[in-house]
């Protein structure tokens, strides 16, 4: 069995291809999920990982409920012109409201049964804040953390300075930055270049192993990255490059830098690194220093994608 993850999302369409991946991937055993608010409310990220699993068999994956609004107190926003109305564009899961949810502590009780457990968070980050907070020592046995979310040195995506993630939550997105050790931390700038095109979404469906692919991968192109951006040539699965990353960790390349997030005022959601490389790094109140992906390999992103999804060796 493949490297044990528990799965932290919002889940749309971007997290759906990377929970895809891993079940159909030798290298990630996800072994519990956490939904949270993000893409849609908790509610439709709940029903939409109860109908992915039911999808592919695995409804023995525990499925414990998250946060439903930001730390920030909030009311969350959501994005249905980017993951359509239920979050996984054409598709409409049935209700499922029958299925119980694990309690949202049931996590620590995963946490412990594991030695060498992952964590990928790929949405807001208030559930797993909310961890450092109330379990501190608990959460210091974490192997690793992989998460997507900032953008340094480049434009956001939900305001000129910030991504969805840290901008969303800042102040959860901050204390995990300053309380989380072993970070693996795929922001913006790096995840916007893992394209998936039509031809692969293509190749993938006829070899029939992912069907949902498809559909999801279809919508979110024509509906969403084709119309806001034009020359485009495929879907960036951000989501999912950052999974990959537990199976492949050459798949970037890593600057090593403290981060902090701006919580408040016209730059709250702001990555803060310091990429300054002929002055040694501040202390940054004590923060410990992650490795942040400043660069892609597309080619080992195309094939562990494209291997992995179709069973066959690129």
């Amino acid at each position: 069995m493949g490297q044990k993850v528990l799965f932290f999302g919002d889940v749309g369409i971007d997290d759906t291809i990377a929970l895809l991946f891993a079940y159909l991937s030798e290298g990630v055993d996800v072994i519990g999920i956490v939904a949270c608010y993000g893409n849609v409310s908790k509610k439709q990220t709940t029903r939409n990982v109860r109908y992915l699993l039911e999808e592919v068999g695995r409804t023995d994956i525990p499925v414990m409920g998250g946060a439903e609004k930001p730390m920030t107190g909030e009311v969350p926003i959501y994005y249905p012109n980017v993951h359509g109305p239920e979050g996984l564009g054409p598709i409409t899961p049935p209700p499922n409201e029958a299925a119980p949810l694990e309690n949202f502590f049931q996590v620590i009780s995963l946490i412990e049964e594991y030695d060498d457990l992952v964590i990928v968070n790929v949405g807001r980050m208030t559930s797993l804040a909310t961890l450092f907070l109330l379990y501190p020592d608990t959460m210091k046995g974490i192997k690793s953390f992989y998460i997507m979310g900032g953008a340094f040195n480049v434009p956001g995506n939900v305001t000129p300075s910030a991504e969805a993630n840290f901008y969303a939550d800042p102040v959860a997105a901050n204390i995990v930055m300053k309380y989380a050790e072993r970070v693996f931390l795929f922001p913006l700038n790096v995840t916007e270049h893992a394209i998936v095109t039509p031809g692969m979404v293509n190749y993938v469906h006829a070899k029939g192993k992912a069907p949902l692919i498809k559909p999801l991968l279809d919508y979110y192109y024509e509906e969403f990255y084709k119309k806001m951006v034009p020359d485009i040539e495929g879907s960036p699965v951000h989501d999912a490059l950052t999974l990959m990353g537990v199976e492949k960790k050459d798949i970037c390349t890593f600057y090593r830098t403290r981060v902090a997030v701006e919580i408040t005022g016209e730059a709250r959601g702001l990555s803060i690194g310091d990429f300054r490389k002929s002055f040694e790094q501040d202390e940054f109140d004590g923060r410990p220093i992650h490795s942040v992906a400043i660069s892609m390999n597309y080619f080992t992103f195309y094939q562990l994608f494209m291997s992995t999804m179709t069973g066959e060796t690129f």
